[in-house]
C-alpha cells in the first residue's frame, strides 16, 4: 500500500493507492476538438468509478479553463486526484511521476482546439476515448478528432454524452454514420456500446465536486457510469474488482 502525495507537482491532496511494484499503470486520454462535447463531465465520471472500485487514480486535467480542477476544490480535495497540466512539455514527467507514485490510471482531460496537447495525449495513453453528441454538428466534427488521434496509432472509441434517454433510431443512425466514414477514410473507429445520456443529475452533481452515483447511487445515471467503468476498465485490462453500482431493486 502506498500513501503518498501528488504535491511534488502541484497538487493539494494525498493519493492512496494499492498498485504492486511493476504493475504497468494505464493512461486514457479523452479527447474532442470540440468544446462542449462533455470531456470533463465524462473524466471525472470515470474516474470517480474507478476510485469506488479500490484503483488509485489521476486526472491531468490539461486543460487551461481547468473545469476539472474546479470541480476537485469542490470537492474539498476528496479523491480521485486532479493535477493541472496545463503545458504539453509538462504532460510526460506528470504521468511518469503518477506512475511512480503508484497510480493504476491516469485519465487526461484535454482542451478543445489544441492539436499539439491532443496530440500528445493520444502518444501516451493506452486508449482514447472521444465524447460526442449523437448531432450532426458533433458527427461532422469527430472526423476531425479520429484522424488526429488514429494517426498515432491508439485504440479509439466514440462515446455518446448528453443525448436522449430513450432514441433508439438516434443511436443507430449517428453510429452507422461515424463507424461508415471511419470505414471509408480507413480509420477503424468504433462507437462504444456505453454512454452517459441528457440527464440533469451529471450536471447538477458535479456543480457541487460530486458525481451523479454519488448523489443519487440507486439512479439511472449511476447505472450508466457503473457501464461505463465496466467496459472501460476491460479495455484497459484493469477488470473492475466489484460492481460500482447496485442494480435499482426491483
Amino acid at each position: 500500500m502506498i500513501n503518498r502525495s501528488f504535491n511534488g507537482f502541484g497538487q493539494r491532496a494525498p493519493v492512496h493507492t494499492s498498485t504492486c511494484a511493476g504493475t504497468h499503470m494505464r493512461t486514457i486520454a479523452i479527447v474532442s476538438q470540440k468544446g462542449g462535447a462533455g470531456k470533463t463531465t465524462l473524466a471525472i465520471h470515470l474516474a470517480t468509478a474507478a476510485t469506488a472500485d479500490k484503483r488509485s487514480v489521476i486526472v491531468l486535467d490539461a486543460d487551461p479553463q481547468a473545469t476539472a480542477s474546479h470541480w476537485a476544490t469542490w470537492r474539498r480535495n476528496e479523491e480521485p486526484e486532479v493535477v493541472d497540466c496545463a503545458s504539453p512539455s509538462l504532460l510526460p514527467r506528470k504521468l511518469q511521476q503518477a506512475a511512480e507514485l503508484g497510480a493504476e490510471l491516469a485519465i487526461i482531460d484535454t482542451p478543445p482546439h489544441a492539436d499539439i496537447m491532443a496530440r500528445d495525449a493520444c502518444k501516451n495513453a493506452d486508449l482514447v476515448l472521444i465524447p460526442c453528441r449523437p448531432q450532426a454538428f458533433d458527427l461532422t466534427a469527430v472526423e476531425t478528432t479520429a484522424g488526429l488521434v488514429v494517426a498515432v496509432g491508439r485504440p479509439a472509441f466514440v462515446i455518446f454524452m448528453g443525448g436522449p434517454q430513450r432514441a433508439p433510431t438516434t443511436y443507430k443512425e449517428a453510429r452507422e454514420l461515424i463507424e461508415g466514414a471511419a470505414d471509408v477514410a480507413g480509420l477503424g473507429l468504433r462507437v462504444a456500446p456505453v454512454m452517459l445520456t441528457q440527464r440533469a443529475i451529471y450536471h447538477h452533481s458535479t456543480a457541487s465536486g460530486r458525481t451523479a452515483p454519488e448523489i443519487e447511487p440507486e439512479g439511472k445515471a449511476a447505472e450508466e457510469v457503473a457501464a461505463l467503468w465496466t467496459w472501460t476498465s476491460g479495455q484497459v485490462n484493469l477488470s473492475a474488482r466489484s460492481r460500482v453500482n447496485r442494480k435499482r431493486a426491483a
